[in-house]
């Protein structure tokens, strides 16, 4: 269905509509113009009522709001009688709307930018143009709000000291699982999103792993069908198939336990050694790298010096 969004190119998207006004509860409130700049709106990640007064009366009183999508969008500002000019920005039109933006900007415009859910600029396209427009010397204004990252962290039951936010991972398996062999030497709960089409996969690409971590599937947060699991990531990965998919999924996994996050030197050796009387260096140097948590490039030194020890003493191990 084509969208009824007002165009940035027409004169009327300077102007607003003619009445700045907003309702809650059965109450109309006035909002007054917001001032020109670009606003990043949080929007809710799923209950509507998880809004700030704040982001109301900014949406009812910016020019233009540019959102992902319109139709999402339009939900959020029909709900509060917010009569907003919406302007679609997203990866696909960015290059061709961004300047339309920066222009509007230097011309005195407001205008708030929103993503279809949670904070602006968390896993979508703003990045660019709030770069651009802080270039150009326009002001930007952030109005803080909900978070999925930070709502999954904080049901999650695992430690929020120190935390490591992925986005989202390769969708082939061979990148991800290189990706997560990567990311199982950070020391910090690590914050994944993932779409319902592949949490299965990556949920056994988890317990492959980091089977030993504890975890949390966070689905639909805030939403009428929220879903919570927590357990370590290799019973989450064995009821994988009774996973509901549909809906939005945060994984958190929680970090390593202490002193699993780099092999002691002589554990090392030890374990090179033995794969090394059976293996190929290739072969030892992939098992170690998955065992030890320490870089590939030390252990891949390591395994041609004690290479070079075995052969040299006469033990070349089992054919």
């Amino acid at each position: 269905m084509r969208s009824k969004a007002a165009s940035l190119n027409t004169p009327d998207a300077l102007t607003g509509p003619p009445g700045r006004t907003f309702s809650v509860a059965g109450h109309t409130l006035a909002a007054p113009k917001a001032v020109p700049g670009l606003h990043l709106v949080a929007t809710p990640i799923g209950n509507l009522g998880d809004i700030t007064l704040r982001a109301l009366e900014t949406l009812a009183g910016v020019d233009i709001i540019a959102c992902e999508d319109t139709r999402i969008t339009r939900r959020l500002t029909g709900r509060y009688a917010i009569s907003a000019m919406l302007k679609p920005y997203h990866e696909h039109n960015a290059a061709v709307a961004r300047p339309k933006i920066l222009e509007r900007l230097a011309q005195g415009a407001s205008i708030a930018l929103v993503s279809d859910a949670g904070t602006p600029l968390i896993s979508d396209p703003g990045f660019k143009l709030v770069r651009e427009v802080c270039a150009a010397g326009h002001r930007v204004i952030a109005l803080p709000g909900p978070s999925s990252l930070l709502t999954a962290l904080s049901v999650a039951a695992l430690p929020t000291d120190r935390f490591f936010f992925e986005g989202f991972l390769p969708p082939k398996e061979t990148a991800r699982r290189a990706r997560l062999t990567e990311l199982m030497r950070i020391d910090a709960t690590l914050v994944i999103f993932e779409s319902g089409s592949r949490v299965r996969e990556t949920l056994r690409d988890l317990a492959g792993i980091m089977g030993a971590r504890d975890a949390a599937i966070c689905r639909e947060m805030t939403k009428m069908h929220e879903d919570i699991r927590r357990a370590p990531v290799s019973e989450l990965a064995l009821s994988a198939d009774t996973l509901e998919t549909r809906g939005e999924f945060v994984l958190v996994i929680g970090p390593p336990a202490a002193g699993a996050q780099a092999m002691a030197a002589d554990e090392l050796d030890d374990l090179l050694r033995n794969r090394l009387r059976r293996d190929s260096v290739k072969d030892a140097v992939a098992h170690a790298v998955e065992l030890s948590g320490r870089p590939r490039r030390e252990i891949y030194a390591r395994a041609l010096e004690l290479a070079k020890e075995i052969n040299a003493g006469g033990d070349h191990g089992e054919n």
